[in-house]
């Protein structure tokens, strides 16, 4: 089973090697391989609105998760996280779990909407999960990330509504499942 739960300052020890690997492997996450460790732990802890940690039954910290606002001002009602698991604990949910945490959450605290920027469309796991989590591809952004072995691949922008007040205008998930079933 797994918990997941705020950062505690002292998660770093084990937060910085989950993220390290994830970022040297330059297939994921669009951080540079060679940032600092102080660069990386601002980002990820100390910047963002919310950082949790996913905890395994054995009480290691096997994921990483930041809640944050996809933009300022204006469009601070739509969130943006960011996941990272730990190669060692893959396939057993972390990811969907987080995912789905990081939603509960954003609704909470008064998001609307989720966005993920820069899915890189080679990380076809990652794709898979989002889109049966209910993230609608909105956009596919050409060559937009340097992968680390591939070169430049696609990246996509995903999007989900969390909640919508009665007579809202829909959002970019709601038009694309609009036009998907205009298309049929």
């Amino acid at each position: 089973m797994i918990s997941i739960r705020r950062h505690h300052p002292a998660d770093w020890a084990a937060v910085w090697p989950i993220l390290r690997t994830a970022i040297a492997s330059g297939d994921t996450l669009a951080d540079a391989p060679g940032s600092s460790e102080a660069a990386i732990r601002a980002a990820w802890m100390e910047r963002p609105a919310a950082t949790y940690v996913a905890v395994g039954p054995d009480g290691r910290i096997v994921g990483v998760c930041l809640l944050k606002p996809n933009q300022p001002g204006l469009g601070s009602h739509v969130a943006n996280c960011g996941y990272v698991v730990d190669p060692a604990a893959r396939g057993r949910g972390v990811a969907a779990a987080m995912c789905e945490h990081s939603q509960a959450e954003a609704l909470a605290q008064g998001y609307r909407a989720m966005q993920f920027n820069l899915v890189v469309a080679s990380n076809e796991g990652a794709v898979r999960l989002w889109k049966r989590l209910g993230f609608a591809e909105v956009g596919r952004l050409p060559g937009a990330f340097r992968h680390g072995q591939l070169g430049f691949v696609d990246a996509l922008v995903m999007f989900k509504t969390l909640s919508a007040p009665a007579g809202a205008v829909p959002g970019p998930a709601d038009v694309a499942e609009a036009d998907g079933e205009r298309r049929r």
